[in-house]
């Protein structure tokens, strides 16, 4: 049986700190399913038919990797791909507290899932989709930081 991980988030957009999680956790996993959250509470840039086009672009010529939208919980997401674990990337001490929270709450909804985190390239620590918003929006070049279809999508805007 594949060793499936749920990659979730909300991807607004996807950065190359994401496609360097993914790919670590490759190594870890036979297939990554990259979950897209759908939250308009959050105010997303992109809207979530937008932000799971280029997440499925920028893997289009991975085959262990799946993208799904999701809304509701992460785990019923999991169970539906049958994944038995959640991947997550840690770029700084301060994205620890968080996480532990996070996966201390998946853990206690279901205690079959394991969570998984791996530690971002030193040259992803301070990329952030945020920051990638707030730059672009001001004219600033992150050619470097996000993959070819955000690329695209950010200069047409």
């Amino acid at each position: 049986m594949k060793q499936t991980a749920i990659y979730p988030g909300t991807f607004d957009p996807i950065t190359l700190g994401h496609v360097d999680v993914v790919r670590r956790g490759l190594k870890l996993f036979d297939r990554i399913v990259i979950g897209v959250a759908d939250n308009p509470n959050k105010g997303p840039m992109f809207d979530v038919e937008a932000r799971f086009a280029m997440v499925c672009e920028t893997f289009i010529a991975e085959p262990n990797v799946e993208v799904a939208r999701f809304s509701g919980l992460l785990v019923d997401l999991a169970h539906g791909f049958q994944a038995h674990a959640i991947l997550r990337g840690l770029r700084a001490a301060s994205d620890f507290e968080y996480e532990f929270q996070m996966a201390t709450m998946n853990r206690r909804l279901d205690a079959a899932i394991e969570t998984a985190f791996v530690m971002a390239r030193e040259d992803y620590t301070f990329v952030s989709s945020r920051f990638i918003r707030e730059i672009s929006t001001m004219g600033g070049d992150v050619s470097a930081l996000v993959p070819a279809p955000v690329l695209l999508r950010l200069d047409g805007r």
